[in-house]
C-alpha cells in the first residue's frame, strides 16, 4: 500500500473546512494545487510541501506589547472568559496562541502543539529560532504555549498574547517570533501603557514595533492602543497623556495605523465625577467598538490575502526563484568549464612528461610497451577506448559533482532560512544530476507549460478577487443571494466600514 502523504491530506482537510467557511476560498486552494506542481517539477518543493502552508487560513490577530499594558486583560475582556492571568508585572514569558475548542474547558498544550502543526501560524517556528539563537529551537516549550477556549468569539480565528518585551532574557528569538507573528498577522493591536506613556519600556517597545513597521505595504494592520487612560482621570488630563504619546510615535517616524485610548471599567479607577466619568467612558467606549470591529473585520481581510498570496507566489516563482537557480547553472556551467580545461590539461602535461622521461617519444611518435600488442587484438583497442571514456568520463563526473558543492555553497550563504534555503539547496541538487548536460540553460522542471500555468494562476487570482467582490461589496446596490450568513460587513452592504477611518483617531 501506498504511503500516504501527510501535505495531501493537510490540504484535503483544508478544503473541507473551506467549503462551510469560504466557497470562494475552495478553488484557491486547487490554484495552490498547481502552484505546488509548477514548484515540484522544478525541483523547488519536496512532496511534504505546498505554498498554501505559507499563510494562515484562519483569521490572526496578535496582541503585542510592554509588560503590565493590560494585553492579557483586553483579550479577557473581548473574550468574555476569564483566560489570561493578569497583573502589573510580568505573569507571562511565553508567546500564547489562543484558539476555540468545544469543550467547557481550557487546556494549555505545550509549543510543540504549534510548532509541528501547519495549520497554527507558527508552524516550524523551531527552525527561525533556531537560525536567531543556535540551540534554541531545542527549547520550544519555552517560547509558545497553546490554549483552547471555549468562547464563540474564538470561532474562525486566532489570537496571540505576546509575552511583555522587557519581561523576556531570550530576547533574540523572541524578536524573531515576533517579527514572524507580525508577518502573518491580519491584525496587530500594540499595547502602551498610559501610566507611563514616555518610560523606557515604551521606548523600546517603539523601536521594535513602530520604527520597524514604517515602511510596510501593510502598515494599515497595526493598532497602536494607550490603554488604562482612565488613570489620568485624577489630573483630567488624558487629552495631555494623548499627545504626548502620539509624539513619542511621531518620532520614531510612524505615519500609518489608527490610535486609540482605552480602560477596563471592571478594573479600572473608580471616577467619582459623574460628568468626568461619562466624558472617560464615552470615548472609551467609542474606541472599544472601533477595535472589536476591526478584529471582526480580519475574516474578510484575510481572504483577499490568501488570494493576494496565491498572485504573489505565482510571480515570485519566476521573477525571483528560477533567475536564482539560472545564476547557479550559469555559476556551475562556468566552474566545470575551467576545472575541465584545468583537471585534463594538468593530466595530458603529466603524460606527456612521464612518457617524454622515459623515452617512450621517437620523433612525434609515441610507443609505449605493449602498445602494439593491444592494438593488434581485436578486443584490446575496443577494451583500451572503453577504458579512457570511462575514465574521462569519472573524472568530468567528480569535477561537475566538486564545482556544484562549491557553487551552491556559495550561492546559499546568501539566501536566509526564511527565504527557502533548503528549497534552493534541492533545486540545485536537482539541476546538477549526473545526467543533466552541463550546456541546458532552462533549469530542471521549466518550459512553456510552467510557464503558461504561472501566468494562468496569475490571473485566476485577479478573478478571485473579483469573486471576493461579488460576496462582499455591492456598489450597485442590487439584493444578492451570495452575501456570507454571519458577516455584519457585507450583510450590511459595507466591505470596510469608515466609522474606523474617522480623523480623531488618526495617529500623527
Amino acid at each position: 500500500m501506498a504511503e500516504s502523504n501527510p501535505g495531501k491530506n493537510r490540504i484535503k482537510s483544508l478544503e473541507h473546512h473551506l467549503e462551510e467557511e469560504n466557497p470562494v476560498l475552495v478553488d484557491v486552494v486547487r490554484s495552490f494545487r498547481e502552484l505546488d506542481l509548477a514548484s515540484r517539477q522544478m525541483g523547488f518543493f519536496s512532496k511534504e510541501q505546498s505554498h498554501a502552508f505559507s499563510v494562515p487560513w484562519w483569521p490572526l490577530i496578535s496582541v503585542l506589547g510592554v509588560y503590565s499594558s493590560g494585553k492579557s486583560t483586553f483579550i479577557n475582556h473581548y473574550l468574555d472568559y476569564r483566560l489570561q492571568n493578569t497583573g502589573n508585572q510580568a505573569v507571562d514569558n511565553k508567546f500564547t496562541v489562543i484558539c476555540y475548542s468545544g469543550e467547557d474547558r481550557v487546556r494549555q498544550l505545550p509549543g510543540l502543539a504549534l510548532d509541528a502543526d501547519p495549520r497554527f501560524p507558527l508552524y516550524k517556528i523551531a527552525e527561525a529560532i533556531n537560525a536567531a539563537t543556535p540551540g534554541e529551537g531545542r527549547r520550544i516549550d519555552a517560547y509558545l504555549q497553546l490554549k483552547t477556549c471555549p468562547s464563540e468569539k474564538l470561532r474562525g480565528k486566532i489570537i496571540i498574547d505576546s509575552p511583555g518585551f522587557d519581561a523576556d532574557a531570550q530576547r533574540t528569538a523572541t524578536l524573531r517570533i515576533t517579527n514572524h507573528i507580525i508577518n502573518l498577522s491580519d491584525l496587530v493591536l500594540v499595547f502602551f501603557d498610559a501610566r507611563h506613556p514616555e518610560s523606557g519600556s515604551m521606548n523600546d517597545t517603539l523601536e521594535t514595533l513602530v520604527k520597524g513597521t514604517i515602511h510596510r505595504n501593510d502598515s494599515n494592520k497595526f493598532l497602536y492602543i494607550l490603554n488604562q487612560i482612565d488613570m489620568t482621570a485624577r489630573e483630567d488630563n488624558p487629552e495631555q497623556v494623548f499627545a504626548a504619546w502620539q509624539r513619542a510615535l511621531a518620532q520614531k517616524g510612524m505615519t500609518a495605523g489608527r490610535c486609540f485610548t482605552i480602560y477596563d471599567t471592571e478594573v479600572g479607577m473608580p471616577i467619582e465625577d459623574e460628568g468626568l466619568r461619562e466624558r472617560f467612558l464615552r470615548k472609551r467606549n467609542a474606541d472599544v467598538a472601533r477595535i472589536q470591529e476591526r478584529i471582526e473585520e480580519v475574516r474578510v481581510a484575510r481572504a483577499y490575502r490568501i488570494v493576494g498570496m496565491l498572485g504573489q507566489k505565482a510571480v515570485e516563482l519566476e521573477t525571483e526563484v528560477l533567475p536564482r537557480i539560472e545564476a547557479f547553472l550559469k555559476r556551475w556551467r562556468r566552474w566545470v568549464c575551467w576545472l575541465n580545461l584545468t583537471v585534463f590539461g594538468l593530466l595530458a602535461a603529466c603524460f606527456l612528461g612521464v612518457t617524454l622521461w622515459a623515452g617512450y617519444w621517437k620523433g612525434f611518435s609515441l610507443q609505449l610497451p605493449y602498445m602494439e600488442r593491444v592494438m593488434g587484438n581485436p578486443w584490446g583497442k575496443w577494451t583500451l577506448v572503453a577504458l579512457l571514456a570511462a575514465l574521462v568520463v569519472y573524472i568530468h563526473l567528480r569535477v561537475r559533482k566538486f564545482a556544484a558543492n562549491q557553487v551552491m555553497r556559495s550561492v546559499l550563504a546568501g539566501i536566509d532560512v526564511k527565504e527557502g534555503h533548503e528549497n534552493y539547496r534541492r533545486a540545485f541538487m536537482k539541476n546538477s544530476r549526473w545526467w543533466r548536460s552541463i550546456f541546458r540553460h532552462k533549469p530542471a522542471g521549466w518550459g512553456r507549460r510552467n510557464k503558461a500555468r504561472l501566468a494562468r494562476l496569475a490571473s485566476d487570482a485577479n478573478g478571485y478577487v473579483q469573486k471576493l467582490n461579488d460576496v462582499y461589496a455591492n456598489p450597485a446596490g442590487k439584493p444578492t443571494a451570495d452575501i456570507v450568513p454571519g458577516d455584519t460587513a457585507a450583510e450590511n452592504g459595507e466591505v470596510f466600514p469608515d466609522a474606523l477611518n474617522g480623523p480623531e483617531n488618526a495617529c500623527p
